[in-house]
């Protein structure tokens, strides 16, 4: 259960949309036509770059997720920093323990919804999202629908994932 975990982080910092392409169109639409509300999770209109920067670490994190539907885990580790945290319900993990716990993972379906994105910086961002996915880590299958956050920064050049987060989301409450 915990690589399972651990794999459903490094999910977080893949790449996705396989099932929900309108979900990441709708999301750049609304961020650049509304552009000033912090306080829905949109970017501030003195990053006039903000909706590109949304598309990038959009696509990286699609980009991870298809490495691990595809098990091309060499692109799922170049995506993620060397000094990247890791944190689900068995706590934080370093690169180096979510590599080792990947490798017994496959995604074999996923969708991402609600996408959300806040510029930090010129350089960083924070991408939250739900995504429901299935697949099978260490032998068994499993099903999941988590909420997951993720910080990209570029480095050096290159996007990479620095710290991402994934909480089991709850089954809805009867009547609801």
């Amino acid at each position: 259960m915990k690589a399972a975990m651990m794999v459903m982080a490094m999910v977080v910092c893949g790449a996705f949309l396989l099932a929900r392409p309108k979900s990441f169109a709708g999301a750049a639409e609304s961020v650049a036509s509304r552009g000033a509300s912090l306080s829905r999770g949109e970017v501030s209109s003195r990053e006039p770059d903000a909706g590109a920067m949304e598309q990038q670490v959009v696509a990286k994190e699609r980009e991870g997720l298809e490495a691990l539907k595809t098990g091309k885990l060499e692109v799922f580790g170049n995506l993620t920093a060397e000094d990247a945290v890791f944190v689900d319900a068995a706590g934080p993990a370093s690169k180096a323990q979510v590599m080792s716990n990947v490798a017994g993972f496959q995604l074999t379906e996923y969708a991402m919804d609600d996408i959300k994105f806040v510029a930090i910086s010129e350089k960083a961002g924070l991408i939250s999202y739900t995504i429901t996915e299935k697949g099978v880590s260490h032998g068994h299958e499993f099903a999941a629908h988590v909420y997951v956050s993720s910080v990209w920064a570029e480095r050096g050049g290159k996007w990479v994932c620095l710290f991402s987060q994934e909480t089991a989301a709850r089954p809805p409450r009867p009547g609801n």
